[in-house]
C-alpha cells in the first residue's frame, strides 16, 4: 500500500505540474506529437500546436481534447511565425518534435528532410532564444543520430555521426541544440529515442503499422530488409512520459544541454518482431522478405541507464503489451473486429 500511495503522490504532483502551463508542439497532427497533445490537454495545459498540412485522419483528432488546442498553421521553415506564436501565446515550454521521420523518404527526398529536421531545428531553436518567457525546450533527436557505431548499446557520451540522409539530419538537429544551449545558455534538452510504435502512426511504410494492415487483410507481410536487422522498438505511450517527466525534471536537477536516451532495451530483429506480431494477431501467414534494404544502420539499440538513474524513469510497457494495444488500436481503426 505504501509503494501505490507513493504513486499516486507522484501522480497528482505530475499532474499538478502542467495545470495551466503555456506550451508550444510542433508536429501536434503528428504521430508522437498528437499522443503529448492529448496527454498535456489531459493534463491542464494550455497546449498550442503548429500544423502545417491538414491530416484529417490524425490521431489528435480521435477524442474531444484537439478543440482545446490552439492551431497555429504553417511551417519550420517560417521562423518570425515561430517566434510570434512563443510570444503570443505567452509559451512556458517548447516540444519540439515535428520532423520527417521516415528514412526511405529521406534517402529519395533529402533536401525536403534537411529543411524540415536541420533548418526547422535553427529556426524554432532561435524563435526561442527570442522569448523570454520559454523556460525549457525537448528537442526530439533520435537513436539514428549515432550512425554506426563499433560497440553497442548507444550511450549518450558517444560520438554523432550520421551517414545517411536522414541520420544526419537527427545528428545535425542534436548538435544545433546542444550548441544553443552552449553558446546562448538556451534551456533546452534532447530525447534520443528507439523506433516508436503505437496506435495512430499513419505512416503504413513503417514496420509495425504496414505488418498489422496487412495481416488484417489477410495479405502476407512485407519484409524490405533481409530481415536481421536490429532495432530498438518504444512504445509511444511510454515516450509521452518520457518526455513530460524530462521537461518536468530539466531546470530542478541542472540538466540543461543534456541528451537522454529512452527505451525500453529489449532488442529484436525485423523478422523476429514481425513473427511475433503474427503470433499475437493468431495469424499463419509467413512473412515475404525481399532483401533490399540500403542505406539503413544494419544494428542499433540504446541503452537507457542514464534515464533510469537521474531521472528514476522506466517503461511501463512490455513489448508484448505495447503490440497488444497497437493491433486492437489498428482493428478498431480499420472496422475490424478482434
Amino acid at each position: 500500500m505504501q509503494g501505490t500511495t507513493k504513486s499516486m503522490e507522484g501522480m497528482v504532483k505530475h499532474m499538478e505540474f502542467w495545470k495551466g502551463k503555456n506550451v508550444f508542439i510542433t508536429g501536434c497532427t503528428g504521430f508522437l506529437g498528437s499522443y503529448l497533445a492529448k496527454e498535456l490537454i489531459r493534463q491542464g495545459a494550455n497546449v498550442t500546436g503548429l500544423v502545417r498540412d491538414v491530416i484529417p485522419k490524425s490521431y489528435l483528432y480521435s477524442g474531444d481534447e484537439y478543440k482545446k488546442i490552439n492551431t497555429v498553421i504553417g511551417s519550420l521553415e517560417d521562423e518570425p511565425l515561430l517566434e510570434r506564436a512563443l510570444g503570443e501565446y505567452e509559451i512556458d515550454t517548447v516540444f519540439h518534435v515535428a520532423a520527417q521521420a521516415i528514412v526511405g523518404i529521406a534517402n529519395r527526398n533529402p533536401l525536403s528532410t534537411f529543411e524540415a529536421n536541420i533548418r526547422g531545428t535553427y529556426n524554432m531553436l532561435e524563435a526561442a532564444r527570442r522569448s523570454p518567457l520559454v523556460r525549457r525546450i525537448v528537442v526530439a533527436s533520435s537513436d539514428k543520430a549515432y550512425g554506426e557505431q563499433t560497440q553497442l548499446p548507444y550511450t549518450e557520451d558517444m560520438p554523432l555521426k550520421g551517414s545517411h540522409p536522414y541520420d544526419v539530419s537527427k545528428s545535425c538537429t542534436d548538435l544545433i541544440a546542444q550548441a544553443y544551449h552552449k553558446t546562448y545558455g538556451l534551456p533546452v534538452c534532447i530525447t534520443r529515442c528507439g523506433n516508436l510504435y503505437g496506435g495512430g502512426d499513419l505512416n503504413f511504410n513503417r514496420i509495425i503499422p504496414q505488418t498489422i494492415r496487412s495481416v488484417i487483410y489477410g495479405e502476407a507481410p512485407v519484409i524490405r530488409s533481409d530481415g536481421s536487422f536490429i532495432r530498438d522498438y518504444f512504445y509511444v505511450e511510454d515516450a509521452v512520459k518520457a518526455y513530460l517527466l524530462l521537461a518536468e525534471k530539466m531546470n530542478d536537477l541542472r540538466l540543461e544541454g543534456e541528451a537522454f536516451n529512452f527505451s525500453n532495451e529489449i532488442q529484436l530483429t525485423v523478422l523476429e518482431l514481425v513473427n511475433k506480431i503474427l503470433e499475437l494477431m493468431d495469424s499463419d501467414l509467413e512473412p515475404v522478405i525481399l532483401n533490399q534494404g540500403s542505406n539503413e544502420i544494419r544494428h542499433q539499440y540504446l541503452s537507457a541507464k542514464k534515464a533510469r538513474e537521474v531521472l528514476g524513469w522506466s517503461p511501463y510497457y512490455t513489448i508484448e503489451e505495447g503490440l497488444k494495444k497497437t493491433i486492437a488500436w489498428y482493428r478498431e481503426f480499420f472496422g475490424k473486429e478482434a
